[in-house]
């Protein structure tokens, strides 16, 4: 069985989408790094038992990037939980399991970010090189020996998360195929939400 590892919650404008969610919250994400060469930088709050919630966005740092910023950050007009990934220790093999279970999640390919302090991130994943996002359907991630981005962040425990679909059977199947578990109801058209337990409340990111 797949384990959740992060949420992805994308937006055309990080700093106010972050100030956004430590209100909703109460708990501020802290800066996690940035994604050289794709424009983007990222901040992350945890989620309990090993997962977090990435917002990611544009890095007014670093240059237009000569394509699309991934998850479909230049088209949105407002932040969205575009996305998700499931941790894995084995991804070719976890790759070749889906596979022959009817689902092709792609190569797995190398990415990584430098953190505040200096260090480098390295991470293996399904998520196409266009970033284009799956909704309702994760993505394959491997840390390999990198440490865990999950480890000392402040808290926000995930309480639930489900997703829609105008044909739920046919994204049912996709994440089964990861060893996955997710609810999917029928709706209008895809889409995330996640339930966390803020210092506030209840919160759910759309």
């Amino acid at each position: 069985m797949s384990s959740l590892d992060h949420l992805v919650l994308a937006t055309p404008d990080l700093a106010a989408t972050v100030n956004e969610v430590a209100r909703l919250t109460g708990t501020r994400p802290v800066p996690g790094g940035v994604h050289q060469g794709l424009g983007t930088r990222n901040f992350l709050l945890g989620l309990g038992e090993g997962g977090y919630l990435e917002i990611v966005g544009p890095d007014p740092e670093q240059p237009a990037p000569d394509r699309w910023r991934p998850f479909g950050i230049d088209t949105l007009t407002e932040a969205r939980l575009v996305t998700w990934a499931v941790r894995t220790e084995d991804i070719d093999g976890a790759v070749a399991a889906s596979r022959e279970a009817g689902y092709d999640p792609g190569e797995p390919w190398e990415m990584s970010r430098q953190t505040p302090d200096g260090a480098t991130l390295s991470w293996r994943l399904t998520l196409d090189r266009e970033g284009r996002h799956r909704g309702p359907v994760p993505f394959l991630i491997a840390w390999g020996s990198t440490p865990h981005p999950s480890a000392n962040l402040p808290l926000v425990p995930l309480v639930g998360l489900e997703a829609v679909h105008p044909h739920p059977e046919s994204v049912e199947g996709p994440i089964a195929a990861f060893g996955a578990k997710l609810p999917v109801k029928a709706g209008n058209r895809p889409s995330l939400a996640a339930t966390l337990f803020g210092e506030t409340g209840l919160v759910v990111l759309h």
